[in-house]
């Protein structure tokens, strides 16, 4: 058996909003923060849960679930920060939880599937799937409103 196609291994870090598997990739995320004090910012996008002093940087947080238009719901234990680190932007993504640390072949991972509007999806960079589980792999630049520059 000669396999030409080598398989690309690329390590995901799992969260979860509304029971839902959400992937970012490993290489973007610097740190997992339990909740910490969020301090409001005015005339803030309604998805922008605040700012937080991280090790003396203030770092802007993302509320995912605003973001992604579900319910909201009440922080617990299990919620948490995590500090992602994209284009020299340090920014916090807000998520009901933080599982794991799995890999995924590209073979694993579909193309995100067109539902109705584009727009519906454009946050979704990919669908892997792990064992029994569905994950919803995110691009961030989308999420965060980064757009390439030579898309000018």
């Amino acid at each position: 058996m000669n396999h030409q196609k080598s398989s690309v291994e690329q390590q995901y870090v799992l969260f979860k909003l509304d029971n839902e598997f959400y992937g970012i990739d490993i290489l973007q995320v610097e740190t997992i923060e339990k909740v910490m004090d969020i301090t409001r910012v005015p005339h803030a996008l309604p998805y922008v849960q605040g700012v937080i002093n991280l090790r003396g940087e203030v770092v802007p947080v993302i509320n995912l679930r605003k973001r992604f238009n579900l319910p909201e719901v009440a922080l617990d234990e299990e919620s948490r920060i995590m500090i992602i680190s994209i284009e020299d932007m340090i920014v916090g993504l807000l998520v009901d939880s933080s599982s794991e640390v799995i890999q995924l072949e590209d073979a694993d991972v579909d193309e995100a599937p067109e539902l109705g509007e584009q727009k519906d999806n454009e946050y979704i960079k990919g669908i892997g799937k792990n064992e029994d589980r569905i994950i919803i792999l995110l691009d961030l630049k989308k999420i965060l409103g980064i757009t390439d520059t030579n898309e000018l």
